[in-house]
């Protein structure tokens, strides 16, 4: 046996020492952990303004760790969880009026999920990329809802991966492709999948009842499935009333986009009182709670007022009084003024 070299003991163990070295503990792993799976599932009811301040801090102690040495596995741990952070981030962002920098934070956590190839986060970023671009450019949505679906293809996720393709594609005018994308996606949230992201909850969890908000909202982009979306909308509302299963959280975000979506899918049917029944609770809000998305969907519900149906109405006019006051009292109100908006 050849002996090994006195002189290279001195600088092996010093290798070995820098091994063991380990600037980062477990414990602090784990409250990070803690952190965001917190912060996850109280975005689902909670004010995204101070959620999102809160989330910052978190990511701030987060990129504090990344400067220590660490061990692989802490690595990639640490990765997993700021990939999942930013997807909140942009969530947030998006919600308080701010597309671009939602955008943005989705691309930095794209970066983390690619450096640690994690499936369900990559497939979890594209999906809300997808969301972001929306209204706004269904083509590109469509593009990376497809793109999503390469990682991920079961599970409660994979049907929002679905659902949000087959708005885009109702957007664009392809109704076949639409409905596809909805039968797809109730067989996908059929099959049972768990993946790190699922056990965390919150907002990484796609509940039935968000399940049928989504179909719903995907049918109302089709003018000739009115009575197909206030199906699903209407199956939504009773399953966001009757509260979540175990283990379960229902976004109040949700619930409120699905009942403006419902106004207008019945105002659509004429049901003028019944769709005043729909948006009593979201005209409640108060201000914080009035996420961006939801006056874009009541702009639908105030186009389907202007119907000939309802000309003269006096409750429809009330109602459109109704609909313009929420509307410049949002969240967005007082925030662009924020310098650099959020990031």
């Amino acid at each position: 046996m050849t002996p090994t070299c006195p002189c290279n003991a001195p600088a092996e163990e010093e290798d070995a020492e820098r091994a063991e070295d380990r600037g980062i503990g477990e414990a602090t792993l784990e409250q990070l952990r803690s952190d965001v799976t917190r912060l996850s599932r109280d975005y689902m009811t909670g004010e995204p303004f101070p959620l999102f301040l809160e989330m910052r801090r978190v990511r701030a102690r987060m990129h504090d760790a990344l400067d220590r040495r660490m061990w692989p596995r802490d690595a990639t741990d640490l990765y997993l969880l700021l990939g999942c952070l930013n997807d909140l981030m942009a969530i947030a962002a998006y919600d308080l009026g701010y597309p671009d920098a939602a955008e943005e934070l989705l691309r930095a956590g794209w970066a983390y999920a690619v450096a640690i190839d994690h499936h369900p986060l990559m497939a979890q970023l594209r999906m809300q990329l997808a969301g972001t671009l929306a209204w706004q450019q269904p083509q590109r949505s469509r593009e990376y809802a497809a793109s999503g679906l390469q990682y991920l293809s079961e599970g409660p996720n994979a049907a929002q991966l679905y659902l949000v393709l087959g708005r885009a594609a109702a957007r664009l005018g392809d109704a076949d492709a639409a409905r596809e994308a909805i039968s797809a996606a109730d067989e996908a949230h059929e099959r049972d999948h768990q993946d790190d992201l699922t056990g965390m909850g919150g907002e990484f969890a796609f509940s039935w009842a968000t399940h049928s908000s989504y179909t719903g909202a995907t049918l109302i982009e089709i003018p000739s499935a009115a009575p197909e979306a206030v199906t699903a909308l209407e199956r939504a509302a009773e399953l966001y009333a009757a509260g979540p299963g175990p283990g379960d959280v229902h976004s109040a975000h949700c619930e409120m986009l699905a009942r403006a979506d419902l106004a207008a899918a019945r105002l659509r049917a004429g049901a003028l009182d019944a769709a005043i029944d729909a948006l009593q609770p979201v005209l409640s809000l108060p201000p914080g709670q009035r996420i961006s998305g939801l006056p874009r969907r009541l702009g639908r519900t105030r186009a389907e007022l202007a119907a000939p149906i309802f000309r003269g109405a006096t409750r429809a006019r009330e109602l459109e009084g109704q609909i313009e006051e929420f509307s410049r009292d949002t969240i967005t109100a007082g925030l662009h003024s924020l310098p650099g908006g959020p990031g």
